[in-house]
């Protein structure tokens, strides 16, 4: 099971964290890959070792809140593949504040980032899927997005990724008809570069032992499995489906 030689798969924001893991995942279940990201450096390196591992792999700059780039990154997919496989919308950020101080800038920048992107990311990508009847698209949300948090103020966050989720039924409802499937999978707290500043305080340590029953934070590769699967030939039907990788954050 799970086998994906012969598969392509597009990964957004691919150049660090758990893009760059579920990138190296992939291949190693035979995947061939498209790589996304701002930080073509960091793409092109990988993209080497993926490429030394004995995987056809490529590196496109790609801004995902930029429509134009990423339309061209789906024409480079389409060219140098002929076809797309598996989507995977993992690109991301946001600008923390709370409802009563968050700025008009730091909103948009977030909605921009977290939901517009995907839509434009699914459409263009969506399309070369429909060209052949097949495709999985994978839409990396939050546990944020189910529900709400004492630990941090971050409501724009919060509000993206409750559209992501929504999105993904509605996507999955609509191209289902394509033999397309949407799913989502809601993370918890994962050590990346982005989040270690945060997790790595005491005070965060202290929660996450309060309010997750495993204890711990995710740890590298523990988001992998969840992405397999929900990629693969063998989840056909499973679509709409939203999928919690959280330690059991969300189950009290």
């Amino acid at each position: 099971m799970f086998d994906y030689t012969g598969k392509v798969v597009v990964i957004s924001g691919a150049s660090s964290g758990l893009g760059m893991q579920m990138a190296r995942a992939y291949a190693a279940q035979g995947a061939d890959l498209i790589l996304l990201a701002r930080r073509l450096d960091r793409l092109e390196a990988l993209a080497a070792e993926l490429k030394a591992a004995g995987r056809k792999c490529i590196a496109v700059k790609c801004d995902v809140t930029d429509s134009k780039m990423v339309d061209e990154a789906a024409a480079a997919a389409e060219k140098a593949f002929g076809r797309v496989d598996v989507l995977v919308n993992n690109a991301g950020s946001a600008k923390n504040g709370g409802v009563l101080d968050m700025t008009d800038e730091d909103w948009q920048f977030t909605i921009d980032t977290d939901l517009t992107s995907l839509f434009y990311m699914t459409r263009a990508f969506a399309n070369l899927m429909k060209k052949n009847s097949y495709g999985r698209i994978i839409n990396i949300a939050s546990m944020y997005g189910l529900i709400g948090n004492t630990a941090i103020e971050t409501v724009a966050y919060h509000a993206s990724k409750g559209g992501v989720v929504n999105f993904t039924r509605a996507v999955a409802a609509e191209l289902a008809k394509h033999n397309i499937t949407c799913n989502a999978i809601c993370p918890g707290y994962f050590e990346t570069e982005l989040t270690a500043p945060v997790l790595n305080t005491d005070a965060f340590t202290t929660y996450i032992k309060t309010f997750v029953p495993l204890e711990r934070y995710g740890r590298e590769g523990e988001l992998n499995a969840a992405a397999i699967f929900l990629g693969s030939s063998e989840a056909s039907y499973v679509t709409g489906a939203i999928l919690t990788v959280d330690g059991g954050y969300t189950a009290i």
